[in-house]
């Protein structure tokens, strides 16, 4: 029935319904310095590292993130399995901001809701963009039309007088972000000499901030910013990248470097990122949202690259994961062969099947693990999650790593119309604690 209906059509409900929502609520966004964050990986992290920088600096704010809502003291988490809330919701999130005294409101963006005008009159200071790689082609067809809807929150923030970009440097077709008459540029990265070059001869004025002397392990990150020291307790260069995001949208509100510094060394961890699973098995257990072909790249060549450099212990690699349904079903294949080449032993299993069946959603990743492993030898396909998840726990020793991703810290599976309670540490814990002792083979 809903592709009766064409997209173009819904979005103009959708935009009657937030001019409605943001006349309702009376513009609260112009009250607050708003601050957009959109991408497709890592968006999360970054909301999360923008917010601890603000609160450092004494700054009352909000969230609203895939994980979390935050007002002030008062957090909780986010169970709508929406990156982005309602236009209604979401102007309701921002009144209430508002109220409770907020200077700044930080909120995640997907492409979703900047094509489908949720966000509309949303009054953003600052718009970042993290990166653009496959995801989401079953609704924005080509990536083409992807980077282009996410080009509105810039045009959003080019409105403010005061806005600001902030562009990740190292993504392809990065000279599209800077194009806005916007106030102030940011533009960040490990390795931006090739863009940077672009960007000069076009003569913007750009404010580029880049990691330098980085240091990697899996306990923490060290790096440095123009001869000031930084330290994450997260491990990876998507992670500094995302630091580097935060860091610039510090420095257009005037927050000293070390300042940023300090806050950004103070964030012990951030649920289903890269989350570590304490355990007496003597195991490395690790947690990610890992969703799309990218951030399992990234993951799974941080940690093969950890275990060759031996800072996590020379163990058998042994991954968890399957594949969302209602979504891009050409990724799904591409991600079954970008962990099969890396891991040891693959289990492939449930994942928000929506309305899909979930077996043939498995058997679709599995396409691309048969390329590396052999079924039942070192391949399997599980449909029950937690019994995949007991498998891999069973069949880990001392010194393996075992990866976990595609869920991270939700609270709920999607089957169908239904929303199942469900969390993966929660899972891994109770599942650790059935079992009496490790098993040495």
């Amino acid at each position: 029935m809903k592709n009766l209906v064409p997209q173009s059509l819904k979005n103009v409900y959708h935009l009657f319904q937030a001019i409605f929502a943001n006349v309702w609520y009376g513009f609260p966004s112009r009250r607050l310095k708003v601050i957009g964050v959109t991408g497709t990986n890592g968006k999360t992290t970054t909301v999360q590292m923008i917010a601890k920088i603000l609160e450092e600096a004494g700054y009352k704010i909000a969230v609203a993130s895939t994980i979390n809502f935050k007002i002030g003291e008062k957090e909780w988490v986010n169970k709508s399995k929406f990156t982005t809330l309602s236009s209604w919701a979401l102007q309701k999130f921002l009144r209430r901001a508002v109220a409770a005294g907020c200077e700044y409101a930080v909120l995640e963006v997907s492409s979703h809701s900047l094509d489908q005008n949720r966000v509309w009159g949303v009054d953003f200071d600052v718009a970042v963009i993290a990166n653009i790689t496959r995801e989401h082609l079953d609704y924005h067809e080509t990536m083409e039309e992807y980077a282009k809807v996410k080009g509105k929150l810039f045009a959003m923030a080019a409105k403010n007088s005061n806005g600001v970009a902030v562009i990740n440097l190292e993504m392809d077709n990065a000279e599209n972000f800077l194009k806005y008459t916007i106030k102030e540029r940011y533009g960040y990265g490990i390795k931006v000499q090739s863009p940077k070059s672009k960007v000069q001869s076009d003569s913007l004025k750009l404010k580029i901030i880049e990691a330098e002397n980085i240091q990697l392990n899996i306990q923490n990150t060290k790096y440095q910013i123009l001869n000031t020291n930084f330290q994450l307790n997260l491990p990876g260069e998507f992670n500094v990248e995302n630091a580097l995001a935060a860091t610039c949208v510090g420095l257009s509100q005037n927050i000293p470097l070390e300042k940023i510094a300090e806050a950004l060394g103070k964030i012990k961890n951030i649920p289903g990122r890269m989350e570590r699973i304490g355990n007496d098995k003597g195991l490395e257990i690790i947690v990610d949202y890992a969703v799309t072909p990218d951030s399992l790249e990234k993951l799974y060549s941080l940690v093969g690259e950890m275990r060759k450099r031996g800072e996590i212990r020379d163990g058998r690699i042994i991954a968890v994961f399957g594949a969302c349904g209602e979504r891009d079903r050409g990724k799904r294949p591409i991600m079954g062969e970008i962990v099969a080449r890396v891991a040891d032993y693959v289990i492939i299993t449930n994942e928000d099947p929506y309305g899909e069946d979930p077996q043939q959603i498995i058997d679709e990743v599995f396409e691309g693990v048969k390329k590396h492993k052999e079924e039942n030898e070192n391949a399997f396909r599980i449909l029950d999650r937690r019994e995949a998840i007991k498998k891999a726990l069973e069949m880990a020793r001392a010194g393996d790593i075992v990866v976990i991703t595609g869920k991270g810290a939700e609270e709920t599976m999607a089957v169908g119309k239904e929303r199942i309670p469900w969390n993966d540490p929660a899972v891994i814990r109770e599942t650790l604690r059935e079992q009496v002792s490790p098993k040495n083979r």
